[in-house]
């Protein structure tokens, strides 16, 4: 005889096994605590309210929240060479003659560094540029705008007034946070304006370049809904049922390898 739960301790048990394996599907836990699946329903809904995990359709991922904003030194150092892969693996995405909209972050960072071999014009809010563009093909132009040394970014009225006057093909955005509910997620608002100004500003498509540990992550301010979003690079961390609910909605996921 299957064991039966009260609805807290069932919520209980379902909040352990999102934590541990990031997603859940209302079919699987229906099966498993011998319930309906409206209950399994009822319970996740429960759990969005607590905040513990986001509603997807067939089940629910788990919300991961970024309290503060980490130094970018921090954040340089964090999954270092799933971050240079993705940067190679962009490189191979992009095309001669593109006009770049290319965000703050060390993502973008690596993306930076390793565009090569093409005729192209970059636009950015990411101060690095300047260290990190080497190639004399790239015509590189800065935002320019109030410098924040946290994240070595532009941002404010003049890094605006440029974006204004600007028209891309393709834009490279970093995140913070990459969720199905709240779509792209940053700390800090400046650089939420900047960005959404960028996919704006963009004709053809949105990349969007994080690793696999921004992926279910929920911050402060909202860039964009995940509609905007054309293609995501990432690396072989990202779960593979995860990896299925973006591809669902129509974004192609580029693995970045070795």
């Amino acid at each position: 005889m299957a064991q039966t739960y009260i609805p807290a301790d069932r919520q209980t048990r379902i909040r352990k096994i999102i934590e541990e394996t990031g997603v859940v599907k209302v079919v699987d836990l229906s099966q498993k605590f011998n319930v309906t699946e409206l209950t399994i329903r009822r319970d996740l809904d429960v759990l969005e309210k607590q905040g513990i995990l986001d509603r997807t359709h067939g089940g629910a991922i788990l919300r991961h929240r970024m309290k503060t904003e980490p130094l970018y030194t921090e954040k340089d150092q964090v999954h270092r060479r799933e971050k240079e892969l993705i940067g190679l693996a962009v490189n191979r995405v992009v095309e001669s003659g593109d006009t770049l909209l290319i965000n703050t972050g060390s993502t973008t960072s690596q993306v930076l560094r390793h565009l090569s071999g093409k005729q192209l014009r970059v636009i950015t809010s990411n101060a690095n540029a300047l260290l990190e563009v080497s190639d004399p093909n790239i015509e590189l132009i800065l935002t320019g705008g109030i410098f924040r040394r946290e994240s070595n970014s532009m941002v404010g009225f003049f890094a605006h007034s440029v974006l204004d006057q600007v028209a891309g093909s393709k834009a490279i955005i970093g995140v913070d946070g990459l969720s199905i509910k709240f779509g792209l997620t940053t700390p800090i608002q400046q650089e939420a304006e900047v960005t959404r100004l960028m996919i704006e500003r963009t004709q053809g498509p949105v990349v969007v370049v994080t690793d696999h540990s921004k992926i279910g992550v929920v911050s402060n301010f909202v860039t964009a809904p995940i509609k905007k979003i054309d293609v995501l690079v990432t690396d072989a961390g990202i779960k593979p049922d995860f990896k299925k609910m973006l591809e669902d909605l129509g974004i192609k996921v580029i693995i970045a390898r070795e």
